[in-house]
């Protein structure tokens, strides 16, 4: 008879930076976490689709698609709950700092208190 395991929490991460993207992964690693990087926001949906994350990361600089629009559509059309979604920007992009919480995004963040927060942030979706 075999024992069912809990899943890892899942912790997605929607960033086009790639340098940005590997500081994610290196904290994770850090903190014993794991993150499911995304490199587009269909790869995101599928795996929303798959599991309800615990939390989703998404990056507001993010080039190619429209962020807010992302996080619009986790919250309306998938039900993935607001302070499960935490959104990081330049500190001087105030608009996409709004957007994004009228979006329904639970935490907006600058980008430096980001990266101070990241660690806690992970830890509290480790398994």
């Amino acid at each position: 008879m075999s024992n069912p395991q809990t899943p890892a929490p899942a912790i997605l991460a929607l960033a086009g930076d790639l340098l940005f993207s590997s500081r994610i992964q290196g904290t994770a690693r850090l903190v014993g976490a794991e993150v499911v990087l995304c490199p587009r926001p269909d790869a995101l949906v599928d795996r929303v689709r798959a599991a309800s994350p615990d939390l989703v990361l998404v990056d507001l600089d993010a080039r190619g698609w429209d962020p807010v629009e992302v996080i619009g559509m986790l919250v309306g059309t998938h039900g993935v709950p607001s302070d499960r979604i935490v959104a990081f920007v330049s500190h001087v992009r105030t608009d996409a700092i709004e957007a994004a919480r009228t979006a329904g995004a639970g935490r907006v963040m600058a980008r430096s208190a980001f990266v101070r927060a990241l660690p806690e942030l992970l830890r509290g979706h480790a398994p």
